[in-house]
């Protein structure tokens, strides 16, 4: 036996009835010879961590647009976070880890610069609308290793384009409790760290935050995040859920976190600049597509110059499309290059 082979029948013998086991996986949009060593959803988690679009995240907007300080998140801590918190959602649930993580860590890397401002800016002028769990999906199908994808496995693809639907009850749920668990993981690590990064930029006080969250949840954030996965693995049995007066405040967490936070004219007083910057990169994009670079050129031929500007845009880190917008809008100042006066 190969050493993938017996870490899955390892798998197979302790792992919930409810956990994917990758020898039992949909497959690939491509079918490629299997890894001795690593499992079909290792290997998925290995080929998000080396591509271009996950280093990206670093330098991408979570909540706060280019914040003054070194300790306010990142879409890529937002992704680790996630990360973490599902794991351990996975490990208290007997699931599959492997795919817990490569859904985890590939859930955002189709979203915008500029956080949900760049996001609304392409769901405004982009044909059909924007989303960033569809555009992650498109990312690993599609944009990544020079056109030719990823190449994932179906449960890891499914798990990330569906990571966003906002009711957990829906058909439009991941079709794997690992992908479920995600869905949740995401949602429980940004309420609580933009929660703290607003603290720490005065945008909210302690005092501010309600009474159902701090005595229900709790006041701190390791005791939120701690009281928010013992209740769903508590209660998920035979389906990923929380009890009824944990998820009303985790509702209500959500509320108040979008009244509060998203939508505070403070956080948001420089999202209208970051917008106009978005639009007017992809209407300078769309009728000069041949100014896109040669490795989208591809997708200019194939699909149009709206899909083309979409895909580099939506690509881009925060300072890269600053300085794209810079070169191409802002006057340089004039050099003089030699010669008598």
């Amino acid at each position: 036996m190969t050493i993938r082979e017996q870490t899955q029948q390892i798998q197979a013998q302790t792992l919930s009835s409810h956990a994917s086991l990758s020898q039992n996986s949909k497959g690939r949009l491509h079918p490629i010879p299997e890894c001795p060593i690593r499992t079909p959803y290792a290997r998925d988690r290995d080929r998000i961590t080396h591509c271009k679009s996950f280093r990206r995240l670093m330098n991408k907007t979570q909540v706060f647009l280019s914040p003054a300080g070194d300790h306010y998140r990142t879409r890529l801590t937002h992704t680790l976070e996630v990360s973490q918190i599902a794991r351990t959602l996975a490990a208290a649930l007997r699931l599959n880890d492997e795919l817990t993580e490569a859904i985890s860590l590939g859930h955002d890397l189709g979203h915008t610069p500029f956080g949900h401002a760049g996001e609304r800016a392409l769901r405004e002028v982009c044909p059909g609308g924007f989303s960033h769990a569809a555009q992650s999906l498109r990312v690993t199908d599609v944009i990544e290793n020079k056109g030719q994808g990823l190449n994932l496995t179906f449960e890891v693809r499914n798990g990330i384009v569906c990571h966003s639907f906002t009711n957990p009850s829906s058909d439009g749920m991941a079709k794997t409790w690992e992908g479920q668990i995600v869905w949740f993981a995401d949602k429980i690590a940004y309420l609580n760290h933009d929660l703290e990064d607003a603290l720490r930029a005065k945008v909210l006080t302690e005092e501010e935050i309600p009474y159902t969250i701090k005595y229900t949840l709790g006041r701190t954030k390791s005791e939120r995040i701690t009281a928010l996965i013992t209740s769903l693995v508590e209660n998920s049995v035979e389906a990923v859920c929380m009890d009824e007066k944990t998820k009303k405040a985790f509702d209500e967490f959500h509320h108040f976190m979008y009244e509060s936070v998203y939508w505070n004219p403070v956080v948001k007083s420089e999202e209208k600049k970051a917008e106009a910057l978005i639009k007017k990169l992809y209407e300078y994009f769309v009728k000069e597509p041949k100014k896109l670079p040669g490795e989208y050129q591809y997708i200019l031929e194939e699909s149009g110059a709206e899909c083309a500007a979409r895909d580099y845009i939506s690509g881009m880190s925060d300072r890269y499309a600053v300085n794209m917008f810079e070169s191409l809008f802002v006057p340089k100042s004039w050099k003089h290059t030699g010669g008598p006066f």
